[in-house]
């Protein structure tokens, strides 16, 4: 029996509305609140909310969930090879949006600019990118109720907005990043994909976010949620600083935490494989497949930079200060702390 959907789901008062679509110029023509904690969405979420709330969950999933642009997409490599036995084969052959796909993707795409997408992009494209488009229209939530175990699943959600028994289910493993260098990754992500379309400056994104006004967000909210169930047997819980740091121990913690067996000589190769100019350059993560179909803006890519501390390229001294007060304000009482790796 399907369990009632929890949470109030609001629509954007039109003032607030049209000041983002102001700047965000791309398919979404609305927004919406869910929840007391107002976890901010595009309207596609109010379909497909208390479908995410009633998956079904097996035993043997292995989810990847993090905010967004806080190593996700490294975090579902890292996991993926991990959990098959470094079968590099199938890993350049088969997408990572296809051996990963990522639950909440269906909302993206569903409002009044997009009904015809599929059709328009359709033409004149090869096999194998019709197959990408299939994938993206399709909601998540389909692909993965047809996928065959194990299931590899990836979200942004916080944990109050997924399946109630996903961490007494499943392994999860969860990624977090200092949000000043989140900000300014997402702030490019937004800018690459024409899907949001972001044409402001950072400063202006810069107020988006630290006023919650992009999908996921509240950051700390979100985040929190993650962090104090951090010593459940059933979740891992990473930094990206630490990755960056010291890759060859989050291969080590990721296997132990998957019960699995790696040689030093895998581990090796697999942070090999993981390296930032290896990364970039892979076709099945960085996105490179869908720039023919005119998702994504020229001159930009989808693997930036995979630093820290960058942010500071980017904060005035005003910036800074604001960042350091909010950061402070929400990190007050959790034990919680991020280390930049220079």
């Amino acid at each position: 029996m399907a369990l009632n959907y929890p949470y109030e789901i609001k629509d954007l008062s039109e003032q607030e509305n049209s000041e983002i679509l102001r700047y965000f110029k791309g398919i979404q023509d609305s927004y919406v609140r869910v929840g007391p904690k107002g976890y901010f969405f595009t309207s596609g979420f109010k379909e497909d909310a208390p479908k995410i709330y009633n998956l079904a969950l097996k035993a043997d999933d292995v989810w990847v969930v993090s905010l967004p642009k806080s190593g996700t997409t490294w975090t579902q490599e890292l996991v993926w090879m991990v959990a098959n036995d470094c079968d590099y084969e199938e890993a350049k052959t088969r997408n990572l949006m296809e051996r990963f796909p990522f639950l909440e993707m269906g909302m993206f795409l569903k409002s009044s600019k997009t009904k015809d997408m599929p059709n328009q992009l359709s033409l004149n494209i090869t096999e194998q990118e019709k197959q990408i488009i299939a994938s993206m229209y399709r909601s998540g939530i389909d692909l993965i109720e047809e996928m065959p175990s194990p299931r590899f699943i990836k979200s942004h959600l916080p944990l109050s907005l997924l399946p109630p028994s996903l961490l007494d289910t499943c392994k999860v493993v969860h990624v977090a990043r200092d949000p000043r260098d989140v900000a300014v990754s997402y702030y490019y992500h937004c800018k690459l994909f024409l899907n949001t379309n972001f044409t402001g400056d950072f400063n202006t994104f810069w107020k988006f976010f630290i006023n919650d006004q992009i999908e996921h967000l509240p950051y700390f909210e979100n985040l929190k949620e993650w962090w104090a169930q951090k010593t459940h047997p059933n979740l891992l819980f990473l930094f990206y600083e630490d990755l960056l740091k010291d890759l060859p121990s989050a291969v080590r913690n990721v296997a132990d935490f998957l019960g699995k067996q790696m040689s030093k000589q895998q581990i090796d190769r697999l942070c090999d494989h993981l390296s930032f100019d290896n990364f970039k350059t892979n076709l099945s993560v960085n996105c490179e497949g869908i720039r023919s179909l005119g998702l994504l803006r020229e001159n930009h890519s989808f693997i930036r930079k995979g630093k820290s501390g960058g942010w500071r390229d980017y904060f005035d001294e005003e910036m800074q200060q604001e960042a350091a007060r909010w950061m402070q304000d929400n990190l007050r009482g959790t034990g919680l702390k991020f280390q930049t790796v220079d």
